[in-house]
């Protein structure tokens, strides 16, 4: 892989955390009822906000893993044990994400008299695209250590 390629990755990555965590701290301000609440209100008074932002924390450990691993890629490191820690980093941050969001869903569905289908749908879509994640992460998990199982065993035999 090009160093341009690592680069622009990285840089995808640093672009996609900057997104999420502004539109983290900038949507419940605009959200119906916290319209004209101080800030105090907004953020301390709402637990659910509070358990989506400790449930964004295993997608933002997730995209620094997946940053780390583009540098092993960009040092040759590919096959390597670090590299492998890091995809199941991500595997478990995918996983970790989707518990949270079917907890907030119980939540949703649960607690709120207000009409609960789009933030289902929106769980759902946010869900598959963990689910993705985590089984991408598992696949390139078991081939590098096969990879490096491989190249242990050739090393051993020479």
């Amino acid at each position: 892989m090009t160093r341009s390629a690592i680069f622009f990755l990285r840089a995808v990555i640093l672009l996609v955390g900057a997104g999420v965590l502004a539109g983290m701290l900038w949507e419940p301000q605009v959200e119906g009822r916290n319209v004209n609440a101080d800030q105090a209100t907004i953020y301390f008074r709402d637990p659910f906000l509070v358990y989506a932002y400790v449930g964004s924390l295993p997608f933002f450990f997730g995209l620094y893993q997946a940053f780390k691993l583009l540098g092993y890629v960009g040092q040759g490191e590919a096959f390597s044990p670090g590299a492998i820690r890091g995809l199941r980093s991500i595997r478990y941050c995918a996983l970790a994400v989707i518990g949270f969001i079917v907890g907030a869903e119980v939540y949703i569905v649960l607690g709120v008299d207000d009409d609960h289908a789009g933030a289902v749908a929106m769980g759902i879509f946010a869900s598959l695209i963990g689910l993705v994640a985590a089984t991408a992460a598992a696949v390139l998990e078991r081939v590098l250590q096969n990879a490096v199982d491989l190249q242990l065993e050739h090393d051993l035999t020479v």
